[in-house]
């Protein structure tokens, strides 16, 4: 660098190397600040990158983690699993029921076989029949041990009318077990064995923490395959069936069950059986992607009643039921959808009591009541004989008054005669001979006529008065709102209606969109008067 000779700089060039001093200075610093920053957003660079690596790995060892998990909880589960064999009573051959493969079903290629040879009317062959040994009936399930002692918990149709009953377990050996109690309600039964030691077990967990979309596994021996695992998810809760009953509020899920696995556990990822495999809906007799489970609160209140009684106790009001729906709610003013409404009165408790038919049951034992089922399940689980407050809502001049009753709970009977929500038997409904005419309006599509005394009484509804539904048009709201032939409709929004005229201008006054409730009565399959509620939207 050039450098000016000592002693011979003037103030101005003093000046001048001052500032260039400065600036030089400035520029360090520029370069120093840039330098951090390149460097730290290259380290930046360098930690993200690393983190998307972890993310990527812990991403790739994900299914290898889950498949870890199914391996443990499946070797943790199996051990008490058990494989249940039954053998029953052989059936009495019946002329025609023969089909030569030994399992005693008919169908309709042998009996035209029969029809063809002369079988059903030739008394040689009916002879041979009687003489030939009937094979008994075999039938095979699933089941777990939930008490080391040798207790085992499956389902009701497994062991139903078994006259002996073999349980295999996972090490091989084979045990007979006899059945401690049924419950027909549930489809659940308990089966003990007598072990010569301590059997593993599976806990019982808590079937209401599910959730739609957890991973579950279900073991069992379909087809009689012993200690099959499939694994699915829970595809919904509180799922019915067409042949379930107020106790069965299945978890559904798409783990595979097949025929044998009923009985069996449906596990968490805990290990936990959180249901019982009980039913499957099908177009094919086998797996079709829909499986229920009982859920093991449930079974647990089973179970527990089973061991210790042989049967299930539940409390009963002796009421038909139906719940508070927003149609119900708009008609009768109520602010919120929920209660449940009595529909009919039985002999029982709640009749003692002074309960009427309209009644809005709207808490129990001053805890509310959400509807139909809430109020089923609070009554069956209260023992049998407790003194319990009901408070509910009648129909007085158009106002509801709100009143508390005391009641003394009674047993429920068998599910038979203890039906909470029935239907009457469908018919299939005739067409009109022309379809509901405004397309202006909506139409129910119904024929009615008055039901006259003498008309009740050919028809077993002696006392009820109303309009008869003759026929139901399946084009109109009638037939979606589920109105049969031969109801009787008693009122509609809380109005009489015992002559057509009355009907009609009911109807006449309803805008779209408004609700509609109809109290019905008409014959159940006991051939007894049943009334019930139909809600529906005008529309």
């Amino acid at each position: 660098m050039y450098q000016l000779p000592q002693g011979q700089t003037n103030e101005a060039e003093r000046a001048i190397l001052r500032r260039l001093r400065v600036w030089i200075a400035a520029l360090a610093l520029a370069c120093l600040v840039v330098g951090v920053g390149v460097g730290a957003m290259l380290a930046g660079r360098s930690a993200v990158a690393q983190n998307d690596s972890q993310r990527m790995a812990q991403n790739a060892r994900a299914p290898e983690a889950l498949s870890a998990s199914f391996a443990e909880i499946a070797q943790r589960v199996e051990p008490a699993v058990v494989n249940i064999d039954t053998v029953s009573a052989p059936q009495v051959a019946e002329r025609g029921a023969g089909n030569g493969n030994g399992n005693g079903n008919s169908n309709s290629d042998d009996e035209d076989s029969d029809e063809k040879d002369g079988g059903g009317d030739n008394p040689l062959m009916e002879m041979f029949r009687r003489q030939m040994p009937q094979r008994p009936s075999r039938g095979v399930g699933s089941g777990f041990i939930v008490d080391p002692k040798g207790y085992i918990l499956t389902n009701q149709h497994v062991v139903e009318g078994a006259t002996r009953i073999t349980v295999r377990l996972q090490s091989g050996e084979l045990m007979r077990g006899r059945v401690v109690g049924e419950d027909d309600e549930t489809d659940l039964a308990v089966v003990k064995v007598e072990p010569v030691r301590d059997l593993p077990t599976v806990k019982l967990g808590n079937s209401d923490e599910a959730q739609v979309g957890d991973w579950v596994l279900a073991v069992g021996s379909p087809f009689g395959l012993d200690q099959t695992v499939t694994a699915g998810i829970i595809s919904t809760r509180e799922r019915t069936t067409p042949v379930s009953s107020s106790f069965q509020r299945f978890l559904q899920t798409d783990a595979a069950i097949n025929r044998g696995n009923s009985g069996g556990p449906l596990v968490n990822m805990r290990g936990e059986v959180i249901g019982i495999n009980s039913q499957i809906a099908t177009s094919t007799g086998d797996y079709n992607g829909i499986g229920f489970a009982l859920p093991s609160n449930e079974a647990s209140f089973v179970y527990r009643q089973l061991v210790a009684g042989g049967r299930v106790q539940r409390g009963y009001l002796g009421v038909l039921l139906d719940s508070v729906k927003a149609e119900f709610a708009r008609v009768y003013g109520m602010k919120d959808a929920k209660g449940a409404i009595i529909t009919d009165v039985r002999e029982g408790p709640a009749r003692t009591a002074g309960i009427q038919v309209n009644d809005i049951i709207v808490e129990f034992n001053a805890k509310p009541v959400a509807n139909s089922q809430d109020l089923i399940n609070k009554v069956a689980s209260t023992p049998v004989g407790e003194t319990v407050q009901l408070t509910f809502l009648r129909d007085v001049n158009g106002q509801l008054e709100r009143r508390t009753v005391s009641v003394s709970v009674g047993e429920r009977p068998p599910r038979s005669a203890a039906e909470a929500t029935p239907t009457p038997t469908p018919e299939t409904p005739k067409s009109n001979s022309g379809k509901p005419g405004s397309t202006e309006r909506p139409a129910l599509g119904l024929t009615l006529s008055e039901l006259t005394p003498q008309l009740a009484n050919e028809r077993n509804l002696k006392g009820v008065r109303g309009l008869l539904v003759r026929d139901v048009d399946q084009s109109g709201l009638a037939f979606e709102a589920q109105i049969t032939e031969n109801m009787v409709i008693q009122r509609v929004n809380r109005i009489p209606v015992n002559t057509l005229a009355e009907f009609e201008r009911v109807i006449n006054n309803l805008k779209v969109g408004d609700a509609v409730v109809m109290n019905v009565t008409f014959l159940d399959r006991r051939n007894l008067i049943t009334q019930t509620i139909i809600q529906f939207t005008y529309q």
